[in-house]
């Protein structure tokens, strides 16, 4: 991903809510799924990691971007942000994209 396309995406996302939360379980199978589901349908996916995650940010977004094939924008304290296309979303000119739904 170049560097011009992260930070439209990072300027995108600060208007995003945490659409998943890292609980006392970690990085649990069901945790990724949730992930997995919410950028296939969303695309761009801020994710918050609890005070009680035993892992460091950055780590935890290398983690679940491995586990989910998708790249991290950007990771802020405790919040990544995740971005993978979906090529199944039909996209026309002048759409919102699918995270401003």
């Amino acid at each position: 991903m170049k560097g011009s396309e992260r930070a439209e995406l990072r300027a995108e996302a600060h208007h995003l809510s945490a659409t998943v939360h890292v609980g006392q379980h970690g990085l649990s199978p069901t945790l990724i799924t949730s992930l997995d589901d919410a950028l296939r349908t969303h695309e761009l996916v801020k994710v918050k990691l609890g005070k009680g995650a035993d892992v460091k940010p950055k780590d935890a977004a290398g983690q679940l971007a491995e586990s989910t094939k998708s790249d991290v924008v950007q990771v802020i304290g405790r919040t990544a942000t995740f971005y993978r296309e979906n090529p199944d979303i039909k996209k026309k000119k002048g759409d919102l994209p699918p995270w401003r739904r």
